[in-house]
């Protein structure tokens, strides 16, 4: 079995301690100046790190904002049996104008308007703006100046993604959305029959 070095463990603390993703800068600023590790020390302590947990139910994930150990997406569901209160609920359409604007970024409200055929309201591009899942980056060169909207490093590490090179593809998207509607018609069926235990 590999000696974890003293890099490594510490790099591994600062990490789980955090519980945010962690930037090079922000680790390299856990170390005195004259102690300070190279760069490229880290990146491979980070490497070595990430390979120790490839079988285990974590993994270490380099997101838009730094590095942070997650629960493997797998998992999900038998994790969210630990939270009793429901996860935040986001209407569809909220999560359609997301998707608009991840995919056309920068955009206006207007164009989204257009793609969607109904109204953006001005509530739902709010908790867009308040979640910091997108921000207003510039104003299109047209009459009224409107605001052009992009998305965030905060969009990226709540979604568990380094880059936008990362999105689905929209045919993955629509075996995501069958996969989800088989599982709440599973779901409705176990409701439905409360006595079915697993064999």
């Amino acid at each position: 079995m590999r000696e974890t070095t003293q890099l490594e463990r510490i790099l591994e603390g600062a990490l789980f301690a955090a519980g945010y993703p962690l930037s090079m800068d922000q680790m390299l600023d856990l170390f005195e100046e004259r102690a300070k590790p190279e760069k490229k020390a880290v990146k491979e302590a980070l490497e070595s790190l990430a390979k120790d947990y490839e079988n285990r139910g974590i993994e270490l994930k380099e997101l838009a904002s730094g590095f942070q150990f997650q629960v493997k997406s797998d998992l999900s569901f038998w994790i969210k049996h630990l939270w009793e209160e429901r996860p935040a609920y986001y209407s569809r359409a909220l999560l359609e104008t997301l998707a608009i604007i991840a995919y056309r970024q920068p955009i206006t409200r207007a164009e989204i308007e257009e793609i969607r055929g109904v109204t953006v309201s001005s509530p739902m591009v709010k908790t867009l703006l308040d979640r910091e899942w997108v921000r207003v980056v510039g104003h299109k060169d047209v009459p009224g100046r409107p605001a052009l909207l992009a998305t965030t490093k905060a969009f990226l590490d709540y979604f568990g993604m380094k880059s936008l090179s990362e999105l689905p593809t929209l045919s993955e998207i629509q075996a995501l959305t069958l996969t989800e509607i088989e599982l709440e018609k599973e779901h409705a069926r176990e409701k439905a029959n409360p006595e079915r235990t697993e064999s």
